[in-house]
This record gives structure tokens, sequence and C-alpha cells, in this order.
């Protein structure tokens, strides 16, 4: 009875295998992820079949974003419209839209429906701590509304001060509406809510999971970190709510992030980008022109915010990553905590540094996710003998998002260089076309430089055979971490 019983799941599990794996040969995925499917399958027979069902299913993305995506389309073209004025004076795009602008500009008009401004001021902000007095005060000034979401909110101490000051704004009228990811944020619990939704904060989870059913959303997360306030002031960047960004995890020490605070006609995108979340979350459609206020002169600065997720059409944050490394001329500063790049990144990194631009990485010492951290170095030797330099930061953990192309691009905002930001995860960045900024970027850049040490090749053939093992397995699995 028991034989009996075990061949009968013997074959079932095998036909199941045998079934699924032919459905992911019919999904045409991209031959990396598809091989690593399969190999899950076959090593991992039953802990394979789980996973492909609960997060690795293609075809359950359109019908889950479908209703966001038609919304998405509705909120941009009005913001398009209102801004289309500004695209029409092409003697200041003759003049000013040249060099590795004329690539990423356009390319993230079209692929994310993203307006170019020039009527902004930013402001970088390094680290947690003047990161989160700058949030406090923007929110203490609050006249009308504050729109928050963000990937991790923690019941921390710089928590509950970011929730008594949103309770304290909801106090005197300000309507104040927070989203937070599900899975990111799965430790907040009633005693942190309770008081915020009594005060009348509106404040929802971003795809809650639940089981058996959480398959589909459990993969597809928002990352943002997307604080916008009266319409005028935005935030976004690295850095979530939780008392690690200020140093306090004995474990990661120090913490090194970077964020930017703006003000200006781009946070119309960054407000527009929230309310097609909230909108997906509640069903609530928000359209009255008070949460697109007219703004007052700000400065000079070109920016661009663009969104990328799986309700996308196009990858564009990847794709503008992507062109600015290919355009390059002279240098590729890159930060990220996660180096799991695909094979175009790979292939543009490692062809600017082999054409003579001066291309350089920084990567933490030591890891707050093991099999990432194994993952990401598995790239080191392809991309160190290709005359990329790599960094090892060693003041702390590491965990800005930034690039510094040329003399006139920084990219700054939530989306690493990996396979996850890419593809799967909701993503936020700003892209600054300005010297001044670049000139700023350049000079933390040069400070981390100083706290990093640089890896060679010959140290990275060298390294224990333990470490090759890790990296080899991690690698094997990157495409679906």
């Amino acid at each position: 009875m028991c034989l009996s019983l075990l061949n009968g799941f013997t074959i079932f599990f095998t036909i199941l295998t045998i079934s699924i794996s032919v459905m992911i040969l019919m999904e045409n995925r991209s031959p990396s992820r598809t091989v690593a499917w399969l190999l899950v399958l076959i090593l991992l027979p039953v802990i394979g079949i789980f996973l492909y069902l609960y997060i690795g299913q293609n075809h359950k993305k359109k019908r889950t974003f479908i209703k966001k995506s038609q919304q998405d389309y509705r909120i941009l073209s009005q913001l398009l419209k209102e801004q289309a004025s500004f695209t029409k004076n092409s003697d200041f795009f003759l003049e000013n839209i040249t060099g590795i602008k004329s690539k990423v500009i356009p390319l993230l008009m079209k692929n994310t429906n993203s307006p170019i401004t020039v009527n902004n001021e930013s402001k970088i902000l390094q680290n947690g701590k003047i990161t989160y007095e700058a949030m406090l005060e923007s929110i203490s000034l609050a006249e009308d509304h504050i729109h928050m979401e963000y990937f991790i909110i923690k019941d921390s101490g710089i928590g509950r001060r970011i929730r008594d000051a949103l309770i304290e704004a909801a106090n005197r009228g300000v309507k104040v509406r927070v989203l937070y990811d599900a899975v990111g944020s799965w430790r907040l619990n009633n005693e942190f809510l309770t008081p915020l939704k009594e005060a009348g904060v509106r404040i929802e989870a971003f795809l809650p999971v639940s089981i058996p059913l959480f398959g589909h959303r459990l993969n597809y997360r928002n990352h943002r970190k997307n604080l916008i306030v009266d319409g005028t002031t935005g935030f976004l960047g690295g850095i979530n709510i939780g008392d690690e960004y200020l140093g306090m995890d004995k474990k990661l020490g120090f913490w090194r992030d970077t964020h930017l605070q703006i003000k200006g006609e781009v946070v119309y995108v960054m407000q527009a980008i929230f309310l097609m979340d909230w909108f997906f979350v509640t069903g609530e459609v928000i359209d009255d022109p008070i949460y697109f206020p007219r703004q007052g002169y700000c400065g000079t600065q070109m920016i661009q915010v663009a969104s990328s997720g799986p309700d996308s059409q196009w990858e564009a944050i990847h794709q503008a990553y992507f062109t600015a490394i290919a355009a390059a001329k002279n240098k590729v500063y890159i930060t990220t905590p996660y180096l799991i790049p695909d094979e175009s990144i790979l292939i543009a990194l490692k062809t600017a540094a082999l054409r003579g631009v001066d291309v350089r990485i920084i990567v933490p010492s030591h890891p707050d996710h093991r099999t990432v951290f194994w993952a990401s170095r598995s790239h080191f030797r392809e991309l160190l003998q290709a005359g990329v330099k790599i960094y090892e930061y060693k003041k702390g953990f590491i965990h800005g998002k930034v690039m510094l192309v040329d003399d006139d691009f920084v990219s700054i905002g939530t989306a690493n260089v990996d396979i996850r930001s890419f593809h799967l995860n909701f993503e936020i960045n700003a892209f600054i076309y300005d010297k001044e900024t670049s000139e700023k970027m350049m000079f933390y850049f040069i400070d981390d430089f100083r706290h990093s040490r640089e890896i060679t090749l010959e140290e990275y053939h060298h390294r224990p055979y333990m470490e090759r093992i890790k990296e080899s397995v991690a690698r094997l699995f990157s495409p679906i971490l």
C-alpha cells in the first residue's frame, strides 16, 4: 500500500515537472532564466515546483497589472499634455540636448512617458541622518497633502518619529496617504498602524500576500521610496525607514546611502507615479488639480524621473542604464549594493572599459543578503579582465544606487544593478543632466573610493576555493533571485 502510494506520488510529480518544464520553455524567457528554472526543477524537484507555482509564472503578470496600466496611461497622458509646450522649443533642444542627454532624454520620454523638465532644484542627501531630518522638516511644513510610498517601513525609533510627524500633519488638516510594500514591511503591526489610522491617515499595503494564493503577487514588489509634500517637494533614493539606515545595526555598522530632495516641475512626475500606485491598490481616482500645483521659479536643472516595473511595456530604467553606459566617453562610476547585471548591462560595462572609459563600481565588502552577495562576486572576474575597476566599501555597508557618467549625467534612485530591479520590482529613479550635480557626486565618489579597497584580478584569482563554490552556486540561481 505504502509502496503503491509512493509510486503514485512519483509519477504525479514526474508528470508535473515535465509539464512545468514545457510551460517554461513555451514562455520564451531569456535563456539564462529558462536554464535557471529548469535546473531548479531538476536539482530540487519538489521545492522547484512550488517555487515556480508561487513566483515563477509570467502569464499572471498581465492579469495582475492590466487595471494599473490603463490608469497609468490616463494620468500620464494628462501630465505630458500639460508639459508639451516645453518640448516644442526646438532651439532649446538643439543647443542643450547633446551627448548622453540626447540619447537618454528621448528614450525616457518614449519608454516611460517621462517629460523632461527644467524648472528644478535638487539636493543630494548623504546618509540617513541628513535625509530623515530633511524629510521631517518638509512634513512639518506640509499644508495640503503628504504622499508616501516605501518598500520598508519598520516599527523603529525613526519609524515612530516619522509616524508621529504624519499624525501631527493629519491633525492639522493635511491629507496623508501612505503605501508600504506588504512583503518589505511584513513586520508592521497594528500597534504601529492603529495610531495613524485613528488620526485619519490613509495607509495601505501594496500587493498583500496570503498562503496559498500568493504566487504571482509575491514576486512583484514595490521597491520605491517616494515622498511628495504639497506637490512641490519630493524625496527619492536608497533610504527606507528603519534604524539601520542611521547606522544602528550592530552587524552592518555605518550605513552609507544616497537620497535626493527635489523641488520643481519634476515633482509632478513623482506625484503621478504615486497616484498610479494608489489607484492600483485602492481603486480611487485622484486627479484634483491641487495635486499638481503651479510651480514658482525653482532653478535651472534638467531632470527626468522615470519609473519601471512589471506593469511597464518597457524596462525603462534598465534601458536608460544601458544607454548611458554605452554612450559614455570618459567615465562610468556606479555604486550598487547588489551587482547582478543581465547580459546586456554586463556587455555594456565590459565594452565601455575595453574602449578606454574609466569604469568603476563600488560594492559592499560584507553582505546583508548572502546569496546575492556571492552572486554579485561571481561577475568580478570577467569585469576585471575587461578593465573595470571594482572597489569594496570598508567603512560600513554601502546601499546607495548611484550612477555618474561623464560630466553631466547622474542617476539617483531605488534601482540596483541587478536582475530583480531591472525586471521584477517597481522602481523610481531621477536622472539629472547637470554639471554642478555631477561635480558634487564626483566629490562623494572620491570620498567613497578613499574608504574602499580596490580588488585586483590577481587577488581574485587567488581567492579561497570555498568562495568559488559559493559564487558558482549563487550565480546559478541569480536569474531567479
